[in-house]
């Protein structure tokens, strides 16, 4: 298996690793190392290995020439601009000393025209220092100035040269584009090579074109190597962030070029398979392995407490107060402002944000916008628990909230959470958001509001307090939450393995019969 992170904190992959192992199969999970240095460890019988990777292509070569045009006078990008800039700080440090030291000589009855003497000098040394470090910080700007430019690549020359590429060269672009994705190949390549594996897992967007060429060159040596593409998002959707304007065309150059050598395709959702069937005109239709959690799991290598702990206890309040709880990652769009917002309207109610990072500066800024609402006492922020005591931790809170904005990978998967809030049987308000909203309306487990809308987040909320039994009932359907575990979804995972490989050993025994190719038999595959 292979993934583009350090695999902790990755719990799909972690589970899809864990899982794969105790169905027999040998699995070496390959990640990336966050410091440079190799680690390994077992993940429930799976072997994982961090590689060292090196990110020499992260900068273009662009950016190691001058700027002529847009800094005609800044320093070149050799580093030599951080050297004068402290050079001259440091000289100017010592000549304050020194004048201070004449300072003191003139007090303590030196020869005055000696010193007075020795004063200008250093006057002058100061002045000439003065204009040059003005020189200096001048061309020091124009450097800083001309390199943001050119980072992003989004002025109208950097619009022609992406354009042009892609023109030339089609998928292939991404050479150009984005060549730091040759730095996972380099890193990563070699290794896969020496382990001569049967199948490949590569989990998500930049791992497909690793997979990829390391089958093929496992299919120039004479091995059967299968390749297995897991996607977790769907590309076009996703934001870069603070990357180049060249980023998702790059990447999506990249994975039109390597999708066709899947062997066999895994994502979460069906409605991400129709996405990918139309990006890619895959002609078998995608396995749905959900983003479910392992309810029943408990890790064989960390001591388990005996006491599941409670976020009611965590945020100290006792069983009448009103609790709602986000768990999840932090960032704008996940929606979590509307909840701060809705609190003076909803009196006596608790937030609870249980989250990655609690210092973070958007959780820290959440929080200053309840103080200045009055409602500083209402928020709590707690920090992530062990995975296998997430649905426990949750369940004692009145409804698990997710307020995400409507943004394309938001629309079109229920989301780990969603799983997780059930699994506790909270009763969940969720934004209009296509898939999950449509889930919880069939479903009858809590109520939709417009994203964004703090009015309409209010109305969902007192909706659910004011009857909860109500929401909570439809977890009495029979089969829900079964449907919704990680063992349904194991059983997937090995379907798709037993159908690439059939017939092959396994530890501890021989593998059982492949099953049917739902493909062949016309019929999609549900996890």
């Amino acid at each position: 298996m292979l993934v583009h992170n350090a695999v902790k904190g990755d719990s799909r992959v972690q589970k899809t690793a864990r899982s794969a192992a105790a169905a027999g199969w040998d699995v070496i999970l390959l990640g990336r190392s966050p410091d440079r240095k190799p680690h390994t460890w077992d993940e429930g019988g799976a072997e994982v290995r961090l590689i060292p990777m090196t990110s020499p292509l992260t900068k273009r070569r662009h950016e190691f020439r001058r700027r002529w045009l847009r800094g005609p006078l800044g320093y070149p990008p050799t580093g030599v601009a951080g050297h004068r800039h402290q050079w001259m700080r440091a000289w100017q440090a010592d000549l304050r000393v020194r004048y201070g030291l004449l300072l003191l000589a003139e007090r303590a009855g030196k020869p005055p025209a000696a010193v007075k003497l020795r004063k200008a000098a250093v006057r002058g040394q100061q002045a000439a220092a003065k204009l040059l470090s003005g020189w200096v910080s001048l061309r020091y700007r124009q450097l800083n100035r001309a390199q943001e430019a050119r980072r992003r690549l989004t002025g109208p020359w950097d619009r022609f040269q992406t354009s042009l590429w892609l023109k030339l060269m089609g998928d292939r672009a991404w050479r150009r584009l984005e060549p730091r994705l040759w730095d996972y190949e380099l890193a990563f390549g070699p290794v896969i090579d020496r382990l001569k594996p049967d199948l490949i897992h590569a989990h998500d967007f930049r791992m497909i074109g690793v997979g990829a060429r390391a089958a093929i060159r496992g299919r120039v040596a004479k091995r059967d190597v299968k390749l297995v593409w897991d996607v977790h998002e769907f590309l076009p959707g996703v934001s870069p962030g603070q990357n180049t304007l060249r980023w998702l065309p790059a990447h999506a150059a990249s994975e039109r070029e390597y999708a066709p050598y899947a062997d066999a395709v895994i994502t979460v959702s069906e409605s991400l398979g129709d996405l990918l069937i139309k990006e890619h005109g895959l002609t078998e239709r995608p396995y749905v392995v959900l983003n479910a959690p392992n309810v029943d799991e408990l890790p064989e290598d960390e001591e388990v407490d005996e006491a599941n702990p409670s976020i009611r206890a965590a945020c100290g309040l006792g069983p009448d107060v009103p609790l709602l709880v986000y768990s999840g990652g932090a960032v704008v769009h996940r929606g979590l402002g509307t909840m701060v917002e809705a609190l003076p309207q909803l009196d006596g109610v608790h937030v609870a944000f249980v989250v990655p990072k609690p210092g973070d500066a958007y959780v820290q800024g959440l929080q200053a916008r309840a103080a200045e609402l009055g409602a500083a006492d209402r928020v709590h922020v707690l920090p992530y628990v062990k995975y296998w005591q997430v649905v426990s931790f949750l369940s004692s809170a009145d409804i698990g909230v997710i307020p995400i904005h409507h943004w394309t990978n938001h629309e079109i998967a229920l989301i780990t959470k969603f799983f997780e809030y059930s699994h506790g049987r909270l009763p969940i308000v969720v934004s209009d958001v296509k898939t999950m909203a449509e889930t919880v309306r069939r479903t009858g487990q809590g109520e939709v509001f417009r994203a964004e809308d703090v009015a309409d987040y209010v109305r969902a909320v007192r909706a659910v307090l004011a009857d909860p039994k109500r929401y909570r009932a439809a977890y009495d359907e029979p089969g829900l939450l079964e449907r919704w575990t990680w063992e349904a979804q194991a059983e997937v995972l090995d379907e798709v393995y037993s159908r690439l490989l059939p017939g092959r050993p396994r530890r501890g025994g021989d593998a059982p019969a492949p099953a049917a190719d739902p493909a062949a038999q016309g019929q999609p595959v549900h996890g």
